[in-house]
């Protein structure tokens, strides 16, 4: 009877047959990321010359794989948290499955379903299902019930059992109130996403009580919309048919909105209106003016959110609570001093 292969390979002669290190084989044999495709290729035929098994198909498919679900890409801070992402999963050894939500194309509940089709080993939530009070949190503990790790970034649920990764949106709401308020600005607007999202009522109440901590009255200065530049421009002009001297924006992209807003009716932004933005997205180096930003610590956040997977993943369950990190008020060129008499 012929004798079978050996099922455990030694390291140390695949590596010396293949000229490559011990580090590099495992790599190949345990499917993760790093080597070359000749050089995995040079490791599958020093096992087969050596006698050894070669990996199984569906380990090498499924393993060192993350699923990362980000709402559509026009906004420049999702593809810059995804790169942070990225970069920190491949120190893991992982490599990101990217899946966006467009409207008329996949879902978060499509996606989720593909990612666990293709043996993900986590999945991480960017602005999702979860930020929306509104949604079904349901989804989630259907997700934890087949065996899937995962992590959510900005959106907290306490109707979910998973580790949150969030920005202090009322302390930015503070440090841009506070900021205009030293300006000289009372007549300060928000103009802010749909009230049922998390982040979006985070910011109405950051905002009211620092207007309020100053003595101004805010209540009727928060225009809702959409987070998008055409939004910023709805809710400016309603803020601005409100005698606003200032606003302070809920992302980068609607503080655009907000300065097309003030030129469409003759405004110069700062001299006739201050404009603060959110997130110090890459494009806030191509606007005119530059743009005072209140800046989202994409590294720090994307960071948290993976170590806390990855802990999750290796059987050490994170804290199932939501880990906060602090924002930056970024000065540039769009706010000056109140010049209304």
């Amino acid at each position: 009877m012929a004798e079978g292969r050996r099922a455990t390979p030694r390291l140390a002669d695949v590596a010396a047959h293949a000229g490559v290190s011990e580090a590099t084989v495992s790599r190949v044999l345990n499917g993760k990321p790093g080597p070359s495709p000749t050089t995995r290729q040079a490791v599958l035929a020093a096992l087969d010359v050596l006698g050894y098994e070669r990996p199984g198909r569906p380990r090498e498919a499924g393993a060192g794989l993350i699923g990362l679900i980000t709402p559509e890409l026009s906004n420049p801070i999702f593809p810059a948290m995804a790169q942070v992402i990225e970069q920190v999963l491949a120190r893991h050894d992982y490599i990101p499955v990217l899946g966006t939500q467009t409207p008329g194309g996949s879902t978060e509940d499509e996606l989720v379903e593909v990612f666990i089709d293709r043996g993900v080993t986590g999945i991480v939530f960017v602005s999702g299902l979860h930020a929306d009070t509104t949604a079904d949190h349901e989804r989630y503990a259907r997700i934890s019930a087949r065996g899937i790790p995962f992590v959510l970034i900005d959106g907290y649920s306490d109707r979910i059992s998973a580790p949150f990764v969030s920005v202090d949106d009322e302390a930015a709401m503070r440090m841009a109130v506070d900021h205009l308020a030293q300006l000289g600005h009372e007549r300060i607007g928000l103009a802010v996403g749909p009230a049922r999202y998390v982040p979006a009522a985070r910011k109405v109440t950051g905002f009211t009580e620092a207007m309020a901590a100053r003595g101004l009255d805010g209540s009727d200065l928060v225009a809702h919309s959409l987070f998008t530049l055409e939004g910023g421009q709805t809710a400016a002009s309603a803020l601005l048919d409100k005698g606003c001297t200032a606003i302070i924006c809920a992302s980068d992209i609607m503080a655009f909105g907000a300065i097309r807003a003030a030129r469409a009716r003759g405004l110069d932004v700062p001299r006739d209106l201050s404009v603060v933005g959110f997130d110090d997205s890459p494009m806030t180096a191509f606007s005119d003016p530059p743009l005072t930003t209140l800046r989202k610590p994409v590294e720090a956040m994307g960071t948290a959110a993976v170590d806390a997977l990855v802990d999750e993943i290796n059987g050490n369950p994170a804290h199932r609570t939501e880990f906060v990190v602090q924002p930056e008020l970024v000065l540039r060129g769009s706010t000056d001093r109140c010049r209304t008499a």
